[in-house]
C-alpha cells in the first residue's frame, strides 16, 4: 500500500456509522439497494473513452452525522487522486439559519484508498470567512491540479446571492482563498480544464446555461457572454444545465459531465463533447440521462429528486463518478471497463 498524505487526526472508518436518524426517521426513507446501468454511449452519439457506469450497491457511502458542521446535510462533492488515495471534498451543511439560509455550508473533506470507504476529517477545510460567504456558506467545490497548486472553486453565499470563488492550496489542507472571479450578480459552477487550449486556461460555469472563460492566471477571466451549452425543449434538460466535475480531454474532444434539470427540478447527469480546438464547439451531445433518478436516497431527502455530480477521477483502471443525492447524500457510480 502507497503512503498517504498525513492529513487526519481519526483513523475509524466513518463511512456509515453516522447515518442521519433525522432523515431516515422524517422522510420514512427506506435504503432499497439496487443496480442502475447507465453509459457515456447513446446509440449514434457514441463517447468510448470512459465506458458505461454502475450505481455501487451500497450507496449512499457518505451520510449526515453528528451535532456539527455535518449534521444536516453532506453532499455534492469534488475528488481528486493523490498517491494511490481518493480525496473527497465535499460540501457539509448544518442546522443554523433554518428558514433563512438553509444551514451554513463548510466544505468536508474524506480520504479513501478504495474508493467506497471513507476517512473524515474532524473539522472542514474551508469556512465561511469574509461578507461574501456569511452567512449562508461555501458550497459545490470542484477541484484540480496543475503543476504544484491546487484549484478549488466554490460557490460562495451571503444568503442573498450566490458567487463563484476559488481558493489555492499546495497540501489540500491550508488553503488560500482568492476572492470572486465571475462579478456577475448571481453564478455559480466553476469547472476548470486543467491544461491550456490556444495558450489559455478554460472552465465552464453557470447554473442554467453553461459559459465559457479564459484566463492566464486562474483569478483573473474573460467570459464570453453567449452560453456555450443551454436547455434544450423536449430533454431531460429542458430548464437547467450546469457544470458537473472538471472537464477532461478524450480522444474525441474536450468531455463536459453536466447537471441538467426539467422543468419539474429533477436532476440527471448529461454529458458533452467540446471540440479541442474551439472549446465553444459542440461535437456531440447526450440525448439521455448517463445517471437516472432511480433509488430513494435520490428521491427523497432535504430537496428531492436530485443527483447532482461533481467529481470524476480515475483510480486504479477503473472511472469513479460521485455525486450528491437529494442535496443530503454522498453516493458513487463507478465504471465497468
Amino acid at each position: 500500500m502507497k503512503k498517504t498524505l498525513n492529513l487526519f487526526s481519526v483513523n475509524k472508518n466513518q463511512t456509515t456509522l453516522g447515518i442521519s436518524i433525522f432523515w431516515i426517521t422524517f422522510l420514512g426513507i427506506t435504503l432499497n439497494v439496487t443496480t442502475n446501468s447507465c453509459s457515456l454511449a447513446q446509440e449514434n452519439t457514441q463517447i468510448t473513452h470512459i465506458g458505461h457506469f454502475e450505481k455501487y450497491h451500497g450507496n449512499p457511502i457518505l451520510l449526515p452525522q453528528g451535532t456539527g458542521f455535518e449534521a444536516k446535510a453532506v453532499f455534492n462533492p469534488a475528488a481528486i487522486v493523490v498517491n494511490d488515495t481518493i480525496y473527497l471534498f465535499y460540501r457539509a451543511e448544518d442546522w443554523t439559519g433554518h428558514g433563512k439560509w438553509n444551514g451554513t455550508s463548510r466544505i468536508g473533506l474524506a480520504y479513501s484508498i478504495d474508493g467506497i470507504h471513507f476517512t473524515r476529517r474532524p473539522k472542514p477545510v474551508i469556512t465561511p470567512e469574509f461578507d461574501y460567504e456569511t452567512p449562508g456558506g461555501c458550497e459545490d467545490p470542484r477541484i484540480v491540479k496543475i503543476n504544484d497548486t491546487y484549484f478549488l472553486t466554490y460557490t460562495a453565499y451571503d444568503g442573498k446571492t450566490a458567487r463563484l470563488a476559488l481558493a489555492t492550496s499546495k497540501n489540500l489542507i491550508n488553503w488560500e482563498k482568492k476572492g470572486i472571479i465571475i462579478p456577475w450578480q448571481w453564478t455559480k459552477a466553476g469547472a476548470i480544464l486543467p491544461e491550456k487550449i490556444n495558450d489559455k486556461y478554460v472552465m465552464y460555469f453557470g447554473d442554467k446555461n453553461i459559459w465559457i472563460a479564459y484566463s492566464d492566471d486562474f483569478v483573473n477571466w474573460t467570459v464570453d457572454e453567449i452560453p456555450a451549452l443551454e436547455p434544450r425543449e423536449g430533454y431531460f434538460d429542458n430548464r437547467i444545465v450546469e457544470p458537473g466535475p472538471p472537464p477532461i480531454i478524450v480522444d474525441e474532444g474536450i468531455l463536459l459531465i453536466y447537471n441538467g434539470a426539467n422543468k419539474e427540478l429533477h436532476y440527471e447527469t448529461g454529458w458533452v463533447l467540446f471540440s479541442e480546438d474551439d472549446p465553444k464547439n459542440i461535437l456531440k451531445r447526450s440525448e439521455k440521462p448517463m445517471l437516472s433518478l432511480s433509488e430513494d436516497w435520490e428521491k427523497y431527502g432535504q430537496v428531492p429528486n436530485v443527483i447532482f455530480v461533481e467529481g470524476l477521477v480515475k483510480f486504479r483502471n477503473k472511472w469513479y463518478l460521485y455525486y450528491g443525492a437529494a442535496d443530503t447524500y454522498v453516493s458513487v457510480s463507478m465504471s465497468k471497463n
